[in-house]
């Protein structure tokens, strides 16, 4: 392919399941997990837990992290539901570190139960305009409060982010390129 969108990952399918902005942006959303999870397939536990690059991220270990990450804004942002959180580990507070029991496997459906979890939340909203007040952190302003479609925007952004990262660690690994390991992917987990 040549020109406009030749070096851009695909368009996701919209068409005939994207009706309004909520499709649109949990569509979107659904991609850059996808592309995510995709990065470790076919790979050994050893290699998906490598950090082959100047960095320490890991695959396993960037998809415990947007699955935590997902969770913290959903559950406990959007719904307000802090309780409801897991406490972080002091050491890994960002969750990029994946403890010895946990597999590629294991993070990938507990990723997968915090995508379904994310779409009942949102889909049950009444508008994407709902506001909730941010955390108190040094790292929000004081007060501050922001709307589901805010929040939305920001995991989209987010996850994309670490998307490509996860591209180049598996890139660093055995070259894969991510356009033909999403195919390969896709098709091997496409149902029957």
């Amino acid at each position: 392919m040549t020109g406009f969108g030749s070096h851009h990952q695909r368009m996701p399918a919209l068409a005939p399941t994207v009706t309004d902005e909520r499709d649109a942006l949990l569509t979107f959303l659904d991609q850059q997990r996808e592309a995510i999870l995709a990065a470790p397939f076919g790979l050994t536990e050893a290699q998906a837990r490598s950090a082959p690059s100047p960095s320490a991220l890991s695959l396993a270990g960037l998809i415990r992290h947007v699955a935590t990450g997902e969770r913290g804004w959903i559950v406990g942002v959007l719904s307000q539901r802090f309780a409801d959180l897991p406490e972080l580990p002091e050491d890994d507070p960002q969750c990029f570190q994946v403890p010895a029991e946990e597999t590629v496997a294991s993070l990938s459906a507990a990723y997968r139960l915090v995508a379904a979890e994310t779409e009942d939340i949102v889909r049950a909203l009444p508008s994407l305009d709902v506001e909730v007040p941010l955390p108190d952190a040094p790292w929000f302003p004081p007060g501050a409060k922001v709307s589901a479609r805010w929040i939305l925007l920001h995991l989209i952004e987010e996850t994309a982010r670490h998307a490509g990262h996860a591209d180049i660690v598996r890139e660093a690994i055995d070259g894969a390129n991510a356009f033909e390991l999403l195919d390969r992917y896709e098709a091997a987990v496409a149902p029957a």
